[in-house]
């Protein structure tokens, strides 16, 4: 009698070990950062590349190991329930379900995930490959369990294939910054712009532009001095000329080229002619997506182009240095205006321009003003209002007041922004 519970007693024992490995692997393989092992892989670990591996067939891998996990913790209480019975007779089956219970609890299932969790990669490298061979051996069983599920899933009317890949790339890399941010250990200006850069692919050029009514331009009829005074004046590098008409831009000037020209003839503005030292104008579409235009200045070597819309007509202009703003913030130099177009009151409210682009305030504030519909704080002002305001309105909406501060001809100057503590959505407080 004593040599069954012994022999039980080592059977029991490594089992419990089995069963220990199956959920450690199963959390370590689960939880470890496919990044990090991406890295260790790039090493030359032969290891991290087998943990890959099995990561690309999630189904196939969860199976087997749920299948080696409850084939190890049910069979060790079949083996005490058995041994206890000979010593304590039917009362045995009770006191075998309340020992095993908390014998797995412990070392078989939370002593082993906690450990994986705590050292995900390291778990994911010791077992994975044990595991590769496991999976191979367990494949036809696990394939028959695949196939059972899957049908009685789709009985059920759920499709497992369609529900695959839910989240894509972008939205767990973007899910990964918020939850990092959240825990304080990714600060705001990291968390800004790895955001700008997964961005980049949900905006249009329209979306960064420089409106055509900020734009500075050249006429080409001006004499010579006059242009380069206003060269001077404006502090660009690059500006649009244009002929007969501000529409019809037919170059852009290089402040660097204009000045080289100049000191070429010596000073004498008479020999310096415009034509010879503007570069043709690049024309963009105003739909085209932000990332395709920066891979194609990066091609093309520029960084100056001039927006249109679907009728070619002219909407703005757009730089290198816009889109690069996009993801690292304002870039400022000695020439731009220290004013950003917002300005803190002493009871806490916002004076902005009507024309500050709402991704800068949500960036700047950690607001969530919507950027669907319109571009700029004015126009999600007149979208939501479905009017043009006049001075001394008030609207509520996303949280925010809104009051008309300034207003030329229909374009919305100066708009005093105001956080609610219960935003009323959508509603128009006072109509002035």
């Amino acid at each position: 009698m004593s040599g069954d519970i012994g022999y039980a007693l080592i059977s029991i024992f490594l089992l419990i070990i089995v069963a220990a490995f199956f959920s450690g692997a199963e959390t370590g393989l689960t939880a470890a950062s496919r990044a990090r092992l991406n890295e260790i892989e790039k090493r030359g670990s032969k290891r991290a590349r087998t943990a890959l591996s099995l990561m690309e067939a999630p189904e196939r891998l969860i199976g087997a190991l749920l299948l080696g996990n409850n084939l190890a913790n049910i069979t060790s209480s079949a083996v005490a329930t058995a041994a206890l019975i000979k010593v304590f007779g039917d009362s045995g089956a009770v006191i075998a379900s309340a020992i095993m219970t908390v014998v797995i609890l412990i070392f078989a299932e939370v002593m082993p995930k906690t450990y994986a969790i705590t050292y995900p990669e390291r778990t994911a490298l010791f077992v994975a490959p044990l595991m590769r061979f496991i999976s191979a051996v367990l494949g036809p069983i696990v394939i028959s369990v695949e196939v059972i599920v899957k049908f009685t899933l789709k009985v059920l009317g759920a499709n497992v294939d369609e529900s695959k890949n839910i989240l894509s790339a972008h939205d767990e890399l973007r899910g990964a910054i918020e939850i990092h941010h959240k825990d304080e250990t990714l600060v705001k200006t990291d968390k800004d712009m790895l955001g700008g850069i997964l961005d980049l692919k949900d905006l249009e050029v329209m979306d960064v532009m420089i409106h055509r009514t900020k734009m500075v331009t050249l006429d080409a009829s001006e004499p010579l001095k006059d242009i380069i005074d206003d060269v001077i004046k404006s502090g660009h590098t690059r500006i649009p000329v244009w002929k007969d008409k501000p529409d019809n831009i037919i170059g852009v000037l290089h402040a660097k080229s204009l000045f080289a020209e100049i000191q070429k003839a010596q000073g004498d503005l008479g020999k310096v002619k415009l034509d010879d030292v503007i570069s043709d104008p690049w024309f963009v579409p105003d739909t085209r997506p932000l990332e395709d235009q920066l891979n194609a200045f990066l091609r093309r070597k520029s960084h100056f182009a001039i927006v249109v819309d679907e009728y070619g007509e002219v909407q703005g202009l757009v730089t290198l240095e816009d889109i690069i703003e996009e993801i690292v913030g304002d870039i400022k130099d000695e020439f731009d205006a220290v004013a950003t177009g917002v300005r803190k009151s002493k009871d806490g409210s916002f004076i902005v321009d009507g024309a500050v682009p709402l991704r800068d305030l949500n960036r700047a504030f950690e607001w969530s003003l919507p950027d669907d519909e319109a571009t700029t704080l004015a126009g999600l002002v007149i979208h939501e209002a479905r009017m043009i305001p006049a001075v001394g309105q008030t609207f509520s909406f996303h949280g925010f007041r809104f009051e008309i501060l300034k207003k030329k001809r229909q374009q919305l100057t100066s708009i005093r922004v105001t956080k609610l503590e219960a935003p009323a959505e959508g509603s128009e407080e006072s109509s002035g």
